[in-house]
């Protein structure tokens, strides 16, 4: 590598030259990056508080501290589910202060960015979003922490530097999540790229992720994806929970129920590799 080439790497935000130690984050009782690990569940869209209580008490009590939850739903056609917008951040910030969860929630707009600050912990920008550039710069101005998933076809250099718009706004609270990208193969929903867990470890040091939901889209293959990933240095592990899948709103065949939930966890912890 040419010293040019150095010089313009190290003035990146998101690069190990900026910065050699582990970004951690914390967000009231949760810690995602460091020694430790990170299971972040919950059900694809918020449908109900009934629906979302079921769900936190099953977090609680295994000791999952963050609670994800769709409410404005970037939807493949304009016929499905679109969410249940403000009335969802309404549901999630009253079920999660109950159990004492850390909520985390997709935004889509700028314009949907002082609403949802006012409920939820952690700002989603989804794989359709990555680089919506405005909406990058907007969450990057705030001081809430967001969770960037890599875009459907998106490099892992374009992916680094969608964060970088982040970082670049002032907002150093940034986590990366690996969630599939698009190929030819059609086994699974999309195909779980592992060797972007260590590069990106190798290259930002910022906490990385594995949504093994969104990438696999089988709910048969969740735990060896889960503990491939952790094996590859994943700092957490993101999975889609429902109390009754086949009447979820969205993703209804590839979340989990609550006693499959609880199976994953149990063989994660059974594998050695996660450690809470």
């Amino acid at each position: 590598m040419s010293d040019k080439m150095k010089q313009a790497k190290s003035r990146l935000l998101y690069s190990r030259q900026h910065k050699s130690e582990d970004t951690i984050i914390n967000i009231k009782q949760a810690v995602i990056g460091g020694s430790s690990h990170m299971l972040i569940a919950g059900p694809c869209s918020v449908e109900s508080r009934e629906q979302l209580v079921t769900v936190a008490s099953a977090l609680k009590k295994a000791n999952v501290p963050v609670l994800r939850g769709g409410v404005f739903k970037p939807r493949t056609s304009p016929y499905d589910f679109q969410g249940l917008g403000e009335e969802g951040l309404k549901i999630m910030k009253d079920v999660a202060d109950e159990f004492g969860l850390v909520t985390i929630s997709e935004i889509m707009s700028p314009t949907q960015i002082d609403t949802a600050a006012r409920y939820i912990d952690i700002f989603q920008i989804g794989a359709r979003n990555m680089q919506n550039f405005d909406l990058l710069k907007a969450v990057g101005q705030t001081k809430k922490p967001v969770l960037l998933k890599r875009g459907l076809s998106a490099t892992l250099e374009e992916f680094m530097l969608a964060a970088e718009y982040i970082l670049y706004q002032g907002n150093d609270q940034v986590m990366l999540i690996e969630r599939g990208i698009r190929t030819f193969e059609k086994a699974t929903r999309n195909t779980l790229d592992i060797s972007a867990v260590p590069i990106l470890k190798q290259e930002t040091h910022l906490p990385v992720l594995v949504d093994v939901t969104h990438s696999t889209g089988r709910k048969d293959i969740l735990l060896p994806c889960a503990k491939a990933a952790l094996a590859a240095g994943a700092d957490g592990i993101m999975i889609e929970v429902h109390p009754d899948p086949s009447i979820a709103l969205s993703d209804s065949k590839q979340q989990v129920n609550i006693d499959e939930f609880d199976a994953f966890l149990k063989g994660l912890h059974q594998s050695g590799l996660f450690h809470s």
